[in-house]
């Protein structure tokens, strides 16, 4: 192995590495059983962060118009209250947000069909401590989906 070879492996990280040396990862969500691409697939990062951006601008205008009185720092806080409500009772009945669905996405239960209502809270209270939220795992699910044992697919 000459020098490129090894800083290109120690910058292109131990995925890149592991596949040259003949590791077979395969796609996302196939150790789910999910197909590789269209819908049922596994959704990818950007659709994820788009909807998350439209659900908390939403929350963020019903924080301020409706309970904050005006002020943005109080708008800040219910905003979290607003998303949380919004996130159990919408994944929760139809299995989308408002932003999930503006982009095509919804919330399974890891073996198919609609993920139950406890599992919805436990994800949803996952989600507001952020940090389950930004480790992934090689299908590209959250901690926080992980643990509630769901996935995010196209629809």
């Amino acid at each position: 192995m000459d020098n490129r070879q090894a800083i290109g492996s120690w910058i292109s990280g131990p995925r890149a590495a592991a596949e040259d040396m003949g590791v077979e990862f395969g796609y996302r969500g196939q150790r789910l059983g999910l197909p590789e691409e269209g819908p049922g697939s596994v959704a990818r990062p950007g659709r994820r962060i788009a909807a998350l951006f439209i659900d908390w601008a939403l929350c963020m205008l019903i924080a301020y118009g409706l309970l904050s009185g005006g002020r943005m720092q109080s708008a800040s806080n219910w905003a979290l209250v607003v998303f949380a409500v919004l996130s159990v009772l919408t994944v929760g009945t139809v299995g989308f947000t408002p932003g999930k669905r503006l982009v095509g996405l919804r919330v399974a239960a890891e073996g198919g069909g609609r993920i139950s209502l406890p599992r919805v809270v436990l994800r949803t209270l996952l989600l507001l401590v952020i940090i389950p939220a930004v480790i992934w795992d090689r299908d590209g699910r959250g901690l926080h989906d992980r643990l509630a044992r769901s996935v995010e697919v196209r629809i």
